[in-house]
C-alpha cells in the first residue's frame, strides 16, 4: 500500500440499534395512537352502506379567527349566546364521565352536549361527588342546591356519582334545554 494511501473503516451500525429502530418503526403501526394499546377489531370502525346517515353542511363565516384545534363554537338559546368549547376527551370506561356520556347520548343529545357538560360540570365541582360549595350548600357533580333534590333520583343521591348525574342531566334538560344553553346561562350569570 502506498504512503500516502489512507484506509477508511466504515462505522457499523449495531445490532442492537437497528433492531430497536426496525422495531420501533413496526410498533407505530401495530399501536393504537389513541388509546395506547394494541390495535385491535374494537378500534376499527365499520359501517354498513344502509346505516350511513348523511348530513347537510352549511358553511357560515365565523366573525374571529381564534379557534384552537378542537374547538367549536355554539350559538344557543333565543339570545344567541357565543360560547367557545374544546371537544372533551373520550372518557375512561366505567368512569363518572363515561356514564354522563351514555346518559347524553341516550337523551339523543350529541357529543358536543357532552363536551358542554364537561366544562360546565368542571367548573362547578370538577367532577367530584362530595363536592360542597361552603356558602351556599350546593352538592354533588352537579352542585344541586338544595342537595336534597337529588333524592328524586335515587336514595344514595349522597355518595353515588351516577345518581347526582342522573338527577342533573334531568334538571338541565327540563330548565335549560340542553348542557350547552346551561353553560351559557353559566357563563352569564355565574350559576345555572
Amino acid at each position: 500500500m502506498p504512503k500516502h494511501a489512507q484506509t477508511f473503516k466504515r462505522p457499523r451500525l449495531s445490532t442492537g440499534l437497528g433492531y430497536l429502530f426496525v422495531s420501533s418503526l413496526v410498533m407505530v403501526t401495530a399501536v393504537d395512537p389513541y388509546s395506547g394499546l394494541l390495535a385491535s377489531v374494537a378500534t376499527i370502525q365499520s359501517f354498513d352502506a344502509d346505516q350511513i346517515e348523511y348530513q347537510q353542511l352549511t358553511v357560515v363565516p365565523v366573525s374571529s379567527s381564534g379557534f384552537d384545534r378542537g374547538e367549536f363554537e355554539v350559538v344557543d338559546g333565543a339570545n344567541a349566546v357565543k360560547l367557545t368549547v374544546k371537544n372533551a376527551s373520550v372518557p375512561e370506561i366505567g368512569s363518572a364521565k363515561d356514564f354522563a356520556l351514555k346518559t347524553v347520548t341516550a337523551r339523543g343529545w350529541e357529543f358536543t352536549q357532552y363536551s358542554c357538560l364537561v366544562k360546565l360540570w368542571e367548573r362547578e365541582s370538577n367532577w367530584r361527588w362530595s363536592a360542597t360549595n361552603k356558602s351556599s350548600g350546593a352538592y354533588g357533580i352537579p352542585q344541586s342546591l338544595p342537595a336534597t333534590k337529588m333524592a328524586s333520583a335515587g336514595s344514595d343521591w349522597r355518595t353515588n356519582p351516577e345518581t347526582q348525574i342522573r338527577w342533573g342531566v334531568g334538571y338541565i334538560d327540563s330548565r335549560y334545554g340542553s348542557p350547552c344553553a346551561a353553560l351559557a346561562h353559566s357563563d352569564e350569570h355565574n350559576w345555572y
